[in-house]
């Protein structure tokens, strides 16, 4: 960001986020106050969090027989997923609810704290547990993990959201407060398209006053076409040369489509009213 520009800044007023511009005096004793945007008590319950997703990992590994677990780590390729499906495979049948529970909770951990990734969980769903039932884990395990992220920005994320995306946030703000009559199709269309990141909605969301019943509902029915889009392409997960195959052209424009029927009953009232 050029030193020029004005720095954007959010303040609430009867609960609703504003945003201003606050001048560089102000902005540079606000920095000397304070270069870390949390708190110790922000960073704590952040830490609990954590600790709790760790106490969980640890109380299935303690379930599992023993053996090496080497291969365990987060996957960043598809030879890391091919790799970590072809041993988990092994333990799918006699250890289901172990290998469901670490699942669930390493994919919910990774979505709380926007750790890059999740698209190999959704892969590795499909290739564990086939389509209908990889489908089914990937939308609970990412609308909670979502939902855990709102509730957790909402507690802590405001300043980081601030210093991060001051500018995407105001755009976001501008377009919920327009569309409050009919912020459901709203939210639908952004978790249906690429339109906005899916870690900045859910970060963001509470932020500018999206309620959370509007926000679970967006999230759990707008992320199924893309979940079986990714499921069931982790059933050929041999067949896959890089991510990016997942979504050609006609898999985004079938996304784009169910966008935009998402947000045809706003379209008809703006235009009768």
């Amino acid at each position: 960001m050029e030193m020029e520009k004005p720095i954007a800044t959010a303040c609430c007023n009867n609960g609703n986020v504003n945003y201003g511009v606050i001048n560089d005096k102000s902005s540079s004793s606000s920095s000397s106050k304070s270069k870390f945007p949390l708190t110790f008590w922000e960073m704590a319950v952040a830490s609990a969090v954590v600790l709790g997703f760790l106490i969980g990992l640890l109380c299935v590994y303690l379930t599992m027989p023993d053996s090496d677990y080497s291969f365990l780590k987060l996957p960043h390729t598809l030879e890391d997923l091919q790799i970590l499906r072809d041993h988990l495979e092994n333990y799918t049948s006699d250890y289901t609810i172990q290998v469901l529970v670490g699942y669930c909770m390493v994919y919910i951990f990774m979505q709380t704290f926007m750790i890059p990734g999740t698209v190999f969980m959704s892969l590795l769903a499909g290739s564990l547990f086939g389509v209908l039932r990889g489908v089914a884990l990937v939308v609970f395990t990412a609308t909670a993990g979502a939902s855990s992220c709102y509730f957790l920005s909402k507690l802590i994320g405001r300043p980081l959201v601030f210093s991060l995306w001051p500018d995407k946030l105001s755009f976001f703000q501008a377009q919920v407060a327009k569309r409050q009559e009919r912020l459901l199709n709203y939210m639908l269309f952004l978790r249906v398209t690429p339109t906005l990141p899916n870690t900045f909605i859910n970060v963001a969301s509470p932020i500018v006053d999206v309620p959370y019943h509007i926000f679970f509902l967006a999230t759990f029915i707008g992320l199924i076409p893309a979940a079986y889009v990714t499921v069931r392409a982790g059933i050929a997960l041999g067949e896959l040369r890089s991510v990016g195959d997942l979504y050609d052209f006609h898999s985004i424009a079938t996304l784009f489509l169910i966008g935009v029927v998402t947000v045809t009953p706003t379209l008809m009232n703006k235009s009768k009213s």
